[in-house]
């Protein structure tokens, strides 16, 4: 197994330390560390974080390889700084059986940059009329504990009451895509006056929050696991206050780009800015930046939503709804958190990783950079920045909204299970990360 030397890391409290790296566990901290047969990685500078997790990924495949596949979307993961991603169910087939969530598992698995965990559909083809076969995906090889069907809201109250009394039995979770079909028909922006303004139909935020205060309510009398996915309003940040002070088991997600951008961009008509759901107003911006430092949010996932150009270079009422945010993620949460004092590295660390591996079940990410830990770590350095640009893009899709934009940080290491999958800045091969994996799946084996 790799064995590795990280030298003067900074841990997220701010206290240096160096780091012993072996048989795919964080071995020994302490400083003077040093082993003759270790790979050294000078982390003067850096930060080191425990390896992200996103709960909100989608690779496409099957199906839709042309806009990613599992392969090229755990390498924009790991570059990220990721080492594991939960992979949405909208593919097609549709991840609504065992077969194709142990194939997406498998398919992860070789690839070896992230450990990537398949997101069960909770209806049958993402249909909304009968459950999925969700206690089959449940009990497969890919163990499946989170259940959605984003990019498509289960809207009958009947059948998401059902879905949850399953899930419970298990100890899974469903995570809503929070968005009133009725009230969204034909929705194209945030509906307020720059909708009207730019004659695009509106996206009303009660829409979303509707569904959260719905489904809120539905789990406090199933006594089941909600997550809400993509936060996106000052309302639904309340709604979801209002649901755990009365003790309702909800969790939720924001993405950076939610954090980060506004409604605004839409004035040039440029699709890169349209996304599901839509960017809404500073004032949404400003109480999910305070709903996540006060814990009413949970995590920040990426929502990463790859498509082709064909689909993004068009007239805006005819392009997908998206945008990929693997390999921006953590350097719009510093612009947006970081450097303006809303949240430290420790905050970062809880949100971008432990608590979405809680919340996923995904075990190992709860004692954070620490003596025993699996060998999941992220190194970066806060000291830098760059012009965000196309070479900064590792998956088959291009469609980000920070293109030309001055972003602050870049990973420098990203180690999965122990060894490297990204080395003083770039990729590493995926021959070299592929047998890696192969040798860690043996050893566990052994």
């Amino acid at each position: 197994m790799t064995r590795i030397v990280i030298r003067g890391a900074t841990l997220p409290d701010g206290r240096a330390t160096d780091i012993l790296v072996a048989d795919g566990i964080v071995a020994e901290l302490g400083s003077g560390l040093s082993d003759a047969k270790a790979r050294l990685i000078d982390a003067d500078g850096l930060r080191v974080l425990p390896g992200l997790v996103d709960l909100h990924t989608h690779l496409r495949e099957p199906g839709f390889e042309h806009s990613e596949t599992i392969l090229t979307g755990s390498r924009a993961a790991a570059i990220g700084g990721f080492t594991a991603v939960h992979a949405m169910a909208n593919t097609s087939p549709v991840a609504d059986t065992a077969g194709v969530v142990e194939q997406v598992r498998s398919l992860g698995d070789a690839a070896g940059y992230v450990t990537v965990r398949p997101v069960g559909a909770v209806t049958a083809g993402l249909a909304g009329e009968t459950l999925a076969e969700i206690g089959a995906m449940a009990l497969s090889r890919a163990a499946v504990r989170v259940f959605s069907d984003d990019g498509k809201c289960v809207s009958d109250a009947l059948l998401m009451r059902r879905a949850l009394e399953y899930v419970k039995s298990f100890g899974g979770v469903v995570a809503q895509h929070a968005q009133e079909p009725r009230l969204t028909e034909g929705a194209q922006l945030n509906e307020g006056a720059l909708s009207s303004e730019l004659g695009l139909a509106g996206w009303p935020a009660v829409a979303e929050e509707a569904i959260i205060a719905r489904d809120a309510l539905l789990a406090e009398h199933v006594g089941a696991r909600l997550h809400i996915c993509h936060l996106s309003t000052a309302g639904s940040v309340e709604v979801v206050r209002w649901a755990k002070a009365r003790g309702i088991q909800v969790t939720a997600e924001v993405t950076p780009h939610h954090l980060l951008l506004t409604e605004e961009l839409a004035r040039g008509y440029d699709a890169r800015f349209k996304v599901n759901p839509p960017l809404r107003r500073q004032e949404d911006v400003e109480a999910l930046r305070a709903g996540l430092a006060d814990g009413t949010i949970d995590a920040i996932a990426t929502d990463h939503a790859p498509h082709p150009p064909e689909a993004k270079d068009c007239e805006w009422d005819v392009a997908a709804f998206g945008m990929v945010g693997l390999e921006s993620a953590l350097s719009v949460v510093q612009a947006a958190l970081v450097d303006t004092g809303v949240l430290g590295w420790e905050d970062v660390a809880r949100v971008l990783s432990a608590t979405p591996a809680a919340i996923g079940r995904l075990e190992g990410y709860d004692q954070g950079v620490a003596a025993g830990a699996p060998a999941e770590l992220t190194l970066i350095d806060p000291s830098a920045s760059r012009v965000f640009s196309t070479r900064d893009l590792h998956g088959r899709s291009v469609n980000s909204p920070y293109l030309a934009t001055t972003l602050p940080g870049r990973v420098v290491a990203t180690i999965h299970r122990g060894y490297e999958t990204v080395r003083d800045g770039e990729l590493v091969e995926e021959n070299e990360v592929a047998q890696r994996a192969t040798e860690s799946r043996e050893e566990h084996r052994g």
